[in-house]
């Protein structure tokens, strides 16, 4: 007899009773699909050993849905091999929002398939069956799958640790193998839709077979699944590789993977967020340098970055020398600390670099400009004592919110990463290092959440992410505390007492990639950038001949004003080009007649459709310095 502690009551079980059995005698029917007992998650088998505290996963929880999802991979497996029974199952992880499983075989796999799949996946999750979980044997678990001709099943058991429990799960004929937990019918699966077919490779490396790669969805309730469908189709009209095609910014092509070819609009784009970002960097006592882009791989060596990243760099030899193009700004920074003796005194020393750097990323991640191989860094590296740490990284905090809320984005997560367990430096810098950024968070006001464990090798680390108008999270901004580097590439300053001592190196960037910075803008806003930012700010339209000369003068004085302008003087009806100008998201179309000559005006629409009337030309100027030196986010529209 055990004393169990579960949903504020204390109940006595009797031994071989199940947390599934505790539940459906004590309660009516507490809608559960896991439980955590003494802190541990489990599936609803489980069978109660000793005293415990239970506490039940329902089905909205982030542990309950990821349990949904995983059992929804199975399913998807019981579901495929009953129409293609010679495929070979490799791995089904949850993912963010869902799932996906990687298979192999002779039938290839279409989106049109997957309507029938799902269909089989309905049949069978309506029929409610047990699903029944095994810990087996190593020796078992390979019998079983070899019986079953699942290699790469195998593979991965002949992987685990021989201390690692094993798990089957039977899906009435289909097996599967899982850690867990699970659930243990199919009744609660009933909110899911199979999405996508990707490619993929055996263990993620591109030398080995190629695999297929299914992706879905599942969900607790018809209603998160209709809105998490929803939200997709919004995110696929706000895709900024589609709107980017639209309004000529840009494009990729298979001579060149992962590498952007700018058109005008695009690069004025990137080239107004790189100037204002620069602006803000002199404002704040950064010196903006440029380092080379290919440095002898010995460097590379020194630094640390070609054992850690060696899959990752593009080599490149001359002369008999082997170099790397670099894939990241910080050694080269270095080499410019390194020129001249410092001193304490000089200190804090900060550099900032638009680096462009160029990582060998697998062609299968590639995504638009959200990952791409050759990319701009908004880098800088700011070199100080071990005591100008907390005021530094405090700096740091304010740039990055400041910067963020002119782009239009408040909603802000930050994470504080310390330190993992394969590191270098004392525990006692460790100690006053995450110490330093937890006083610098706290002293800021901001929310912030702990990733124990998730630091750098050579230091702790804040991340901050922020959340756009569809709700999806992007990882930009990063401060990160290193004593490592420096001292691997002889980097010192003199301190009070006369001795060479190596300096803190703050590794800081608030965008991240440009690129990719650009891409979320776009999405963001649903290709309707604020004027500040808007490639081309006025289109100047004229409805006859007759206004060409006005219309050719106005587009000069609005170029003089720095007001970025196009004019369009083709004989076309005004309607047309209209309709023609606001499709290409330009904020304000500029409409000149007869009328508007003669008394020096313009008749003014918006890209949305909206009339603001007639105003005279030097008050539209005026308006329009206005609202771009106020960084105006709101006139989007």
């Amino acid at each position: 007899m055990y004393k169990v502690k579960i949903e504020n009551k204390t109940i006595d079980v009797d031994s071989n009773t199940t947390v599934e059995k505790l539940v459906d005698e004590n309660f009516e029917k507490p809608l559960c699909v896991a439980a955590k007992m003494n802190d541990k998650l489990v599936d609803l088998s489980c069978i109660i050993t000793e005293d415990a505290s239970i506490d039940l996963v329902k089905p909205n929880d982030p542990e309950g849905l990821e349990i949904i999802r995983h059992t929804c991979a199975h399913l998807f497996g019981h579901a495929l091999k009953q129409i293609y029974p010679d495929t070979k199952m490799v791995i089904g992880p949850t993912i963010e929002n869902g799932f996906y499983y990687d298979i192999y075989g002779s039938d290839t796999i279409s989106e049109k398939e997957l309507k029938s799949i799902e269909t089989v996946m309905k049949k069978l999750s309506k029929k409610n069956y047990k699903i029944q979980r095994e810990v087996v044997s190593r020796e078992k678990a390979l019998d079983v799958f070899s019986n079953r001709n699942e290699d790469y099943k195998i593979k991965l058991i002949e992987e685990i640790p021989h201390d690692e429990i094993i798990a089957l799960y039977y899906h009435e004929e289909y097996i599967d193998m899982c850690r867990g937990p699970h659930l243990v019918s199919t009744k609660h699966l009933n909110y899911f839709k199979l999405m996508k077919v990707s490619g993929s490779y055996w263990k993620g490396d591109s030398k080995n077979t190629q695999l297929q790669r299914i992706y879905g969805t599942a969900w607790d309730t018809k209603e998160n699944l209709k809105k998490y469908l929803t939200r997709l189709e919004e995110a696929e009209k706000r895709d900024h590789r589609k709107i980017g095609q639209k309004l000529d910014m840009f494009h990729f092509q298979e001579e060149s993977p992962g590498m952007v070819f700018w058109h005008n609009n695009g690069w004025t784009l990137f080239n107004i967020i790189k100037d204002f970002i620069t602006g803000y960097l002199r404002d704040n006592d950064y010196k903006v340098i440029n380092t080379p882009q290919i440095l002898d791989k010995s460097l590379w060596q020194k630094s640390g970055h070609l054992d850690k990243f060696s899959d990752l760099i593009f080599g490149v030899s001359s002369e008999q020398k082997e170099y790397a193009i670099k894939p990241m700004s910080c050694p080269g920074h270095i080499q410019v600390y390194n020129q001249g003796l410092k001193s304490y005194r000089d200190l804090p020393i900060k550099y900032a670099e638009f680096g462009v750097v160029h990582r060998n990323e697998p062609s299968g991640t590639l995504h638009g400009l959200m990952r791409i191989r050759a990319f701009t860094q908004d880098d800088a590296h700011i070199f100080c004592t071990h005591n100008q740490i907390e005021d530094e990284i405090k700096k740091l905090i304010t740039n990055i919110y400041d910067i963020y809320k002119i782009f239009g984005f408040e909603d802000i997560k930050v994470e504080l990463s310390t330190r993992p367990e394969k590191r270098v430096g004392s525990d006692k810098i460790w100690d006053n290092s995450e110490n330093a950024l937890k006083t610098a968070l706290n002293t800021s006001n901001i929310d912030w959440t702990l990733n124990a464990g998730d630091g750098a090798f050579y230091g702790p680390k804040i991340d901050f992410s922020l959340k756009d108008s569809l709700s999806r999270v992007w990882q930009l901004g990063t401060i990160q505390l290193d004593f490592s580097m420096p001292t691997r590439l002889n980097a010192n300053y003199v301190d009070a007492d006369g001795n060479k001592v190596p300096p803190v190196m703050i590794h800081r960037a608030v965008l991240g990639s440009l690129e990719r910075f650009v891409g979320i803008l776009i999405e963001e806003y649903a290709g309707d950038l604020p004027l500040w930012l808007s490639p081309i700010q006025a289109s100047i339209l004229n409805i006859s001949d007759k206004q060409e000369e006005f219309c050719s003068e106005l587009y000069k004085k609005l170029n003089s004003y720095k007001i970025r302008a196009e004019v369009d003087l083709r004989n076309e009806k005004i309607s047309y080009k209209i309709r023609e100008h606001s499709m290409k998201r330009i904020p304000y179309l500029l409409i000149v007649g007869d009328k508007e000559v003669e008394n020096n005006e313009l008749s003014i629409r918006t890209r949305s459709g909206e009339d603001l009337g007639v105003m005279k030309v030097d008050k539209f100027i005026k308006m329009v310095e206005t609202l771009v030196k106020d960084k105006n986010v709101l006139l989007n529209k």
